[in-house]
């Protein structure tokens, strides 16, 4: 009987871990949402197309059609890409990462 009542409280500990870090996450996307619509400068929208975030710039890649992976998007956002700047110097990185995760999971390249 011990032996369940461990098994249920350890289950009930977990689903509390992985609401708090689904919550986390939900944090970061909408983080990564607001520096990709309007708070990088310049802001990816204004190149980008993303459906999510209702963006059709026609300078840079259509991000939809693209998909890239997590680590692809980090590092084009950390060094630039072609006429995409480096934002190295004006994200932390943790916004990078944030910026990062919300592309990567509004196109389902992750």
């Amino acid at each position: 009987m011990k032996h369940i009542a461990a098994t249920i409280l350890a289950a009930w500990a977990l689903a509390g871990a992985a609401s708090v870090s689904l919550a986390a996450d939900q944090a970061v996307l909408e983080r990564g949402k607001a520096l990709f619509m309007s708070e990088a400068t310049p802001a990816c929208a204004v190149c980008h197309t993303l459906a999510d975030a209702g963006s059709a710039g026609a300078i840079g890649p259509n991000l939809d059609e693209m998909k890239p992976e997590l680590d692809r998007i980090r590092k084009a956002v950390t060094e630039g890409v072609g006429v995409m700047p480096s934002f190295a110097s004006s994200l932390s990185e943790e916004d990078i990462n944030a910026v990062a995760e919300y592309v990567a999971n509004a196109t389902a390249g992750s």
